[in-house]
């Protein structure tokens, strides 16, 4: 039996995909998260094999970061994501940080089924689609960005000062500017306006 926790801060969505995953005769739904940090909680305290998990929660939390801190507790749950989103920004960082799926939430059922028993066995779940291009860009790397700069950039793109990125990320300032730094060499450009507005057209950032 494949224990699943659910984690995603809508209500109907964690209803849907529980009634989803329930009528699946080797699944079962051990518990539900509406936030990142209830996420892991549970993922200690319940351990699952694997967690089904969003990628956004509300305005500032992410479940990357999430997936990153489950990935390193003991006997760590797979992590599956499954989103709504589908820049190279966010599967780049989902796959840095430990997941071991990549789904968008408009999969048919009997695909996302799948994809929850291969991640559980520890198997890759990418989505074709997503799959074709994260191989693309392995084979053209023509940006590289780590999944911390692009987490940097995205604040910035939201309009965050530095001080703000910093106390967010609990960094420090230094580290954020340095962050910066090799972000604008990386895009080619000196300011950061132009660092969001390239990194959007290169579909680095939504």
């Amino acid at each position: 039996m494949i224990h699943v926790l659910i984690a995603d801060d809508h209500p109907v969505v964690r209803a849907g995909l529980r009634a989803l995953l329930t009528a699946a005769e080797d699944v079962t739904v051990v518990g539900e998260a509406a936030t990142p940090d209830e996420a892991v909680q549970l993922a200690e305290r319940l351990a699952p094999e694997l967690v089904l998990m969003d990628l956004q929660f509300g305005e500032a939390d992410t479940g990357a970061d999430a997936t990153r801190r489950i990935r390193s507790l003991d006997a760590a749950p797979y992590v599956l994501v499954l989103t709504n989103y589908d820049t190279d920004g966010d599967i780049l960082g989902a796959v840095e940080a430990g997941a071991s799926g990549y789904l968008l939430k408009d999969a048919p059922p009997h695909e996302l089924v799948a994809a929850v028993r291969a991640a559980a066995r520890g198997e890759s779940a990418l989505a074709p689609a997503i799959a074709g291009r994260l191989l693309a860009r392995m084979r053209a790397p023509q940006v590289s960005l780590s999944a911390r700069e692009i987490e940097v950039l995205q604040l910035v793109a939201e309009g965050a000062s530095n001080g703000e990125i910093a106390a967010r990320l609990h960094v420090t300032d230094a580290t954020v500017k340095s962050h910066l730094v090799h972000v604008f060499s990386k895009l080619g450009v000196g300011s950061r306006t132009a660092a969001v507005a390239e990194a959007r057209g290169l579909g680095i950032l939504r």
